[in-house]
């Protein structure tokens, strides 16, 4: 609604993940090349940790894209299922058959291609996000998988991605040994408030915006104030606060019109 007023080619504050919208602040940065140490170095597991909208998933995206055709990737991003379910739903990420219920069957096959691949000089990753929610049952299935290896190299590649809730569940002493094979970890916390003005600032720039709109540095405080520098937190707020300098016909934003984007997320009237 607001794109056209204020010039800008698309939603610059959209909660999508979407990797053009990437930035890199500091702690993403080191996230990323965790994941792409861990990838090309073939460390087996990643584990990337972070608050609820912190960027995992974005993050996910851009690491998705930079590996390209160098690797070939299976994307789970709902594992509430079963350690047969998860495993069929590897074999159809992967573009294999994925018919039947005969686990050794369908390891073999998968096993199969991972040694192809291996022989093609490519690496196969598997990235699970919202890997939080895998029951301990799952997580000890993924652990076998990562026994797939050859005398001097992992053959599967493995990322979790998940809220800080996935520590607690490794930290299970039933799953101790999973845990003790993650040798690349990092944490994702929030940005701060200099990075935050900077975060949006290069959302708008993406989105095509040209000196405006522009937000003052005490709305720039009050938008760090209420997101905690949580970047999906920050887009919703950014988001609703367009709007309404849309509705008041404002380019420069203040603190008044981040509040009442504040009290418009939680529903209460201004």
């Amino acid at each position: 609604m607001y794109e056209e007023f204020y010039g800008l080619s698309a939603p610059p504050f959209s909660i999508t993940p979407d990797p053009r919208y990437l930035f890199f602040s500091r702690r993403h940065r080191e996230a990323y090349e965790h994941m792409l140490f861990g990838i090309r170095e073939r460390k087996g597991f990643i584990q990337i940790t972070g608050e609820v909208g912190a960027g995992k998933s974005t993050l996910c995206r851009a690491l998705l894209a930079e590996l390209g055709d160098s690797c070939a990737t299976a994307l789970i991003l709902n594992p509430v299922m079963s350690s047969l379910q998860l495993l069929r739903a590897i074999l159809h990420e992967l573009g294999l058959d994925d018919r039947g219920n005969d686990r050794l069957k369908l390891l073999q096959h998968l096993n199969e291609f991972l040694l192809a691949r291996v022989h093609e000089g490519r690496d196969v990753v598997l990235i699970i996000d919202e890997a939080q929610d895998l029951t301990p049952a799952v997580l000890e299935e993924i652990r076998l998988l990562s026994n797939l290896e050859t005398d001097d190299r992992k053959l599967l590649q493995i990322v979790l991605l998940g809220q800080p809730e996935l520590r607690d569940t490794l930290d299970r002493a039933a799953l101790r040994q999973l845990r003790q094979r993650i040798t690349v970890r990092y944490h994702l916390k929030p940005i701060d408030r200099q990075e935050t003005a900077a975060y949006i600032q290069h959302r708008l720039a993406i989105a095509g915006a040209n000196g405006r709109p522009t937000f003052s540095r005490p709305a720039i405080r009050a938008i760090h104030l209420y997101s905690h520098g949580v970047p999906r937190l920050i887009n919703a707020v950014c988001d609703k606060a367009l709007l309404v300098g849309y509705i008041e016909d404002r380019d420069h934003l203040k603190v008044r019109h981040v509040w009442r984007a504040v009290r418009d997320l939680a529903g209460r009237s201004a």
